[in-house]
């Protein structure tokens, strides 16, 4: 009987600690997701120095400081950046004066105004040809205006009109976009704008003359034709003298 006891006991103590170790134990936790890993880092100067030749570019960029600018919005905001960057061509084909003549300040400014606040992909200039102007990082009045010409985007900065020719880069967040041409703001320059030089006129082409070994050859190939009437008319003219001659002779001859 009292072992019977102890084993009910035993038992019930059993139970409680089987229950009371379930209670006690942690509950499970489900695993944290990892981080979205951070985007490439990208190297601006890097990028000009490959493509191009943006030499002259990057030169300004650098001189300016405003590749720091340029670099700190692509790699450490959301918005990112575009960018559009004249060939070395296209700044040889600016008067010298232009660009000499403008202070630190405006040089800045005019550097600053080849890019975007934002990163846009080619096929997002459709909606920003559909606004008035748009603002660039040189802010103010330093905007340009986009067109969209069957998928060909022209830019108008007041003095330069232009168009993008290629894609250097084009992953979010930094666009690279290379144009013909550099882009002159009007709030440095004015609005006083060269006219575009009118095509030379074309040339008058005078009919041609005749040539003198032409002439020559003509005057050449009939002489021989004429020495030839000439020799045989002479020739005529000395027979009926002699003739005429034979006959008075033998009339005489005839009287006597």
């Amino acid at each position: 009987m009292a072992f019977s006891m102890v084993f009910i006991v035993s038992n019930i103590m059993l139970l409680f600690s089987s229950a009371f170790a379930k209670t006690a134990s942690p509950p499970s936790l489900s695993p944290t997701p990892a981080p979205a890993p951070a985007p490439d880092y990208v190297n601006l100067t890097e990028l000009l120095s490959v493509a191009g030749p943006f030499h002259t570019f990057l030169g300004y960029l650098e001189s300016t400081k405003v590749i720091d600018t340029f670099q700190n919005q692509a790699n450490n905001t959301e918005e990112g950046i575009t960018i559009f960057v004249p060939k070395d061509s296209a700044f040889n084909a600016v008067k010298k004066t232009v660009l000499s003549n403008l202070t630190s300040d405006q040089l800045k400014q005019v550097i600053l105004f080849h890019a975007l606040p934002h990163f846009y992909s080619l096929a997002e200039f459709t909606s920003l040809s559909q606004t008035s102007s748009t603002p660039t990082f040189a802010g103010g009045d330093y905007t340009l205006n986009f067109t969209d010409d069957s998928g060909t985007v022209h830019i108008s900065s007041g003095w330069s009109k232009t168009k993008v020719s290629s894609a250097v880069h084009a992953t979010d967040p930094v666009a690279i976009y290379q144009v013909d041409k550099v882009l002159l703001p009007e709030a440095i320059l004015g609005t006083n704008i060269p006219p575009a030089p009118a095509p030379a006129p074309t040339p008058d082409i005078a009919p041609a003359a005749d040539s003198p070994t032409e002439h020559s050859a003509d005057s050449k190939a009939s002489s021989p034709s004429s020495t030839h009437d000439d020799s045989s008319s002479h020739k005529f003219i000395s027979y009926g003298i002699w003739a005429n001659l034979v006959l008075a002779t033998f009339g005489v001859l005839v009287l006597f």
